[in-house]
């Protein structure tokens, strides 16, 4: 450990009680940016974090959208060169909706401290996603700061309001502002540690393709004694159609899922092999006890690199309470599509939309919705950032730090990767069990705090690809 990083590290552990009440303060701001009615309470999380920045000397301003507003900060170091990094650092200040609020066990925008197995806990909604991720990187500036009066690398601070909702805004901004955000790496805290104990940089991340679908069939609906049998039910069509998407050995139907689909290495699935994954406690933590999917292949692959075709939502006709015998006029579904590296989100689209259109039944016909088309990414494992970063990982958690894949979407790292041209890497400090997006949404204190250490030593480890 080098003689700059140890005092930081030492003001970081005195430093943490005010690093949680500082996430406290934010926590209890309602930016739910997915609902007008916090519109209000959006903006101000965005004041509050641009004001953060200010105090620690960087050009802070919220900067305005057609939607909520992005915030953008500036910091050069006094003694900066040509050769010192220019890093930027993403999050979002938007949280999902709480709802439902009698599943809480204390108000979800009221951040309540609690014991638990790794000692105490943050409970709120943001604790993890993304407000308790994004400010171990805020609080690593201020240790930083207060410690040597500037920080060592060139840093923008990118931070949405719209993450949960799509993004909309965002492109439109990265196009906007090309030059002003050119950087040479980003760091993104929105992910998940291997383990408390053993920090995780997330190499793979699977990309989305999701639609709406309307299977419209009589003009009106209709009575099931006097028309049942003797006309199309969508309900009963499209039930069938879903149906359809999967084989008896799990492999998806839809033309072309397959052909661009790359094998693991040997030594990626050696790599996997030897990361001890738990297929019963993980199943076991969600109340199974088996997995499906496609055949041959072990959970984790299945996770990480294997493309997936899910039903997320299916209604039509009478849903209510008691009986009400109808054939309905309309069925309708929601359908995601996760993808993985060199998979291409407008063929898989154009091939779902063909799987269902081929199967179209008489007197019907199709509306089809699309919410959004992103690739897969993978980081290069042979690059500098990711080797000062996994050396600044090593810096501060006796584990070594391990390589892993996410089954999840994170659509802004191939954004800044397609417009800006630059990769992310995707160092985050939360646990599976964190409740992202549900009620009692968590995260450790002991992880905040491991989180704020490590973004200052892999800060630190960046600084030096200068010398």
């Amino acid at each position: 450990m080098t003689a700059a990083l140890e005092p930081v590290l030492k003001r970081i552990d005195e430093d943490f009680d005010n690093s949680v009440a500082r996430l406290c303060e934010l926590l209890r701001i309602k930016s739910i940016g997915t609902d007008p009615a916090y519109d209000e309470e959006t903006r101000r999380a965005a004041q509050w974090c641009a004001d953060q920045f200010k105090e620690m000397g960087f050009d802070s301003a919220v900067r305005n959208t057609p939607g909520q507003p992005m915030v953008v900060a500036h910091y050069t170091p006094p003694d900066a060169t040509d050769r010192t990094p220019r890093v930027m650092y993403y999050g979002h200040y938007d949280v999902q909706p709480p709802d439902p609020l009698e599943l809480w066990d204390s108000d979800p925008f009221e951040p309540t401290i609690v014991e638990a197995e790794h000692g105490k806990r943050i409970v709120a909604r943001g604790a993890n996603d993304d407000k308790g991720q994004f400010m171990t990187f805020v609080s690593a500036f201020r240790a930083w700061t207060d410690v040597h009066g500037s920080l060592p690398v060139k840093i923008i601070v990118f931070l949405e309001g719209e993450e949960e909702s799509a993004s909309p805004s965002l492109e439109p901004f990265l196009e906007a502002n090309q030059e002003e955000l050119a950087a040479d790496i980003c760091i993104v805290s929105d992910s998940e540690a291997w383990s408390i104990e053993t920090p995780a940089i997330t190499y793979m991340l699977r990309g989305m393709v999701f639609i709406d679908v309307t299977l419209k069939g009589p003009a009106m609906d209709l009575h099931s004694g006097m028309y049942g049998g003797g006309v199309v039910n969508p309900n009963n069509a499209l039930a069938r159609i879903l149906g359809e998407l999967h084989d008896e050995n799990g492999l998806i139907q839809i033309p072309g899922m397959y052909d661009d689909v790359r094998e693991l290495s040997e030594a990626e699935a050696k790599a996997w092999e030897n990361l001890g994954f738990d297929d019963a406690g993980f199943l076991g933590g969600i109340g199974l006890k088996e997995s499906t999917g496609e055949k041959g292949r072990t959970l984790l692959q299945r996770l990480w690199s294997r493309p997936t075709c899910d039903v997320n939502g299916m209604w039509g006709g009478y849903i209510g309470q008691g009986a009400k015998t109808v054939i309905p006029a309309e069925a309708h579904a929601k359908i995601s599509c996760r993808l993985v590296p060199d998979q291409d989100p407008e063929k898989i689209y154009n091939g779902l939309v063909k799987f269902l259109k081929d199967r179209t039944p008489p007197d019907c016909t199709w509306e089809i919705e699309c919410h959004g088309k992103n690739p897969a990414i993978r980081v290069p494992t042979e690059s500098p950032y990711l080797e000062a970063a996994l050396k600044g990982l090593r810096a501060t958690f006796d584990n070594p730090p391990v390589l892993i894949g996410c089954g999840g979407s994170i659509p802004v790292v191939g954004s800044f990767q397609r417009i800006l041209g630059f990769d992310s890497l995707l160092a985050g400090f939360g646990l599976e069990d964190d409740r992202i997006h549900s009620p009692n949404e968590k995260f450790e204190l002991k992880c905040y705090h491991n989180g704020i250490r490590s973004q200052a030593a892999m800060m630190h480890s960046l600084a030096e690809l200068a010398q």
